[in-house]
């Protein structure tokens, strides 16, 4: 069967960039921003992406192109079956991100439920701010929101490449986009608004640290959907005559805004009514309600930001959901509505044990962590780096002369950067990562 090609360089970007885009920028940007201090975090962050992440994401993109295969396929015909077991990783890795990811993305519609009432007035705005305390310990709730966010996802990815994934992808990222653009609009006219804008741009170097190197660095490659086969995927059904390096900075250049937009929307706010902007990763589901209710017409503005999330959320999890579709359907010689539904069922399945690790299994631990928390901890520290160096090394070492053709479009598009890219593929990024991830408990 003829492999699908996506129908056009923007749906590509598109769909790539709705890949990358996710709660990662919106809802973990900001709060790792500000618990990591603000302007010096953004700054380290960016030139992450630009060196390290723009590299890899142009690597994982060329093997990809290049084996025109899911990401087993795509290391054995690209660099030989010794390097297959980086792409078992890179299968397994976004299935498991997919099981907790979507728990957070079920949290994302229950507050657009939650959003909804608050403005017709159906519930009352007394102890809102608490209401995720009791959602998330709810034993069946948040299963079902669950449930309905893996079947959004699903319902998109049956669809198949053209006619779901990038479909999808270019109605919702520019719905995304506006609904940004309001809730910065709306953030930046508030009283002492300005001094969360001063927090996220203005860097104090001083609290530069190995911890916050760390985390800029975790943060490139969960924001960039790097690491993890998504973007090997996504460029096994690149056009032979697309330029790669311009997408990648297109993809690289839309996901970093909308993570600065984020930061945009939430430091002013929380700076505005004297909230904490290091409040961690409750800052999206805990401080923010508080804000919005001490907002004119606030339950209105935090609907839109739970649908803007929720939009986010779903341009991602249809591609971590395609990923080991996709093998199934080259290896195994699936169908792709078998394989979305048997992987669909399978991820939700593993959800629920993270889901109930916040409420009813909090008690049960594994090295010190709920469930929730070790799929999160392994994935971000241990697989999504692995991935990531794998890939590099690939097109740095092992198939540097066919991956070179690829990134330069077989000569006709010179590439003034190509020994730069290659020694930070060979060298740079590999050793960066490797120094992360074994300082990682140190800073733990």
């Amino acid at each position: 069967m003829q492999r699908e090609h996506w129908g056009s360089r923007f749906g590509f970007i598109m769909a790539a960039a709705g890949s990358a885009v996710g709660l990662g920028n919106i809802w973990k940007f900001p709060y790792l921003a500000g618990s990591e201090g603000g302007g010096a975090f953004l700054i380290i962050y960016l030139a992450m992406v630009a060196t390290i992440g723009f590299s890899a994401m142009i690597a994982e993109i060329s093997i990809g192109r290049h084996a025109q295969l899911d990401p087993i396929g795509a290391f054995r015909k690209t660099a030989g079956g010794g390097w297959t077991l980086f792409g078992v990783l890179a299968i397994l890795t976004p299935f498991v991100i997919l099981s907790f990811y979507s728990v957070v993305g079920g949290w994302t519609i229950a507050y657009i439920v939650k959003s909804v009432q608050l403005m017709a007035g159906t519930v009352s705005e007394a102890g809102h701010a608490d209401q995720f305390g009791q959602l998330v310990s709810s034993p069946a709730e948040p299963i079902v929101y669950h449930a309905i966010f893996m079947g959004l996802t699903m319902l998109i990815v049956l669809k198949g490449i053209t006619g779901g994934i990038e479909q999808a992808s270019k109605v919702l990222m520019p719905v995304l986009f506006v609904l940004l653009l309001v809730l910065v609009g709306r953030a930046l006219t508030l009283p002492g608004a300005m001094k969360g804008v001063e927090f996220l741009l203005a860097p104090d170097f001083s609290k530069v640290n190995g911890s916050m190197i760390s985390a800029a660095l975790g943060q490139a490659f969960f924001s960039l959907s790097l690491g993890m086969g998504a973007l090997i995927t996504y460029g096994s059904y690149v056009n032979p005559d697309a330029n790669i390096r311009s997408s990648a900075g297109w993809i690289l250049s839309l996901d970093t805004l909308v993570a600065v937009l984020a930061g945009l929307i939430i430091m002013p706010a929380v700076f505005a009514f004297g909230m904490d902007p290091g409040a961690g990763p409750g800052l999206t589901f805990i401080t923010l309600p508080a804000v919005f209710e001490a907002m004119p017409a606030g339950a209105f503005f935090q609907t839109i930001f739970f649908v803007m999330l929720t939009i986010a959320a779903i341009t991602s999890s249809i591609s971590l959901l395609n990923i080991p579709v996709a093998w199934l359907c080259d290896e195994k010689g699936m169908s792709r509505s078998t394989a979305t539904i048997t992987v669909g069922v399978v991820t939700f399945a593993l959800g629920v044990p993270s889901s109930l690790a916040m409420g009813v299994w909090g008690d049960v631990h594994f090295f010190g962590m709920n469930f929730f928390d070790l799929l999160s901890y392994l994935t971000d520290t241990y697989a999504l780096p692995l991935g990531g160096i794998g890939s590099c090394l690939v097109a740095g070492w092992v198939a540097y002369d066919k991956m070179s053709l690829e990134v330069t479009n077989n000569g006709s598009a010179p590439f003034a950067l190509l020994t730069v890219w290659k020694w930070i593929c060979r060298v740079v990024a590999p050793l960066a990562i490797l120094w992360i991830m074994a300082n990682m408990t140190i800073w733990a």
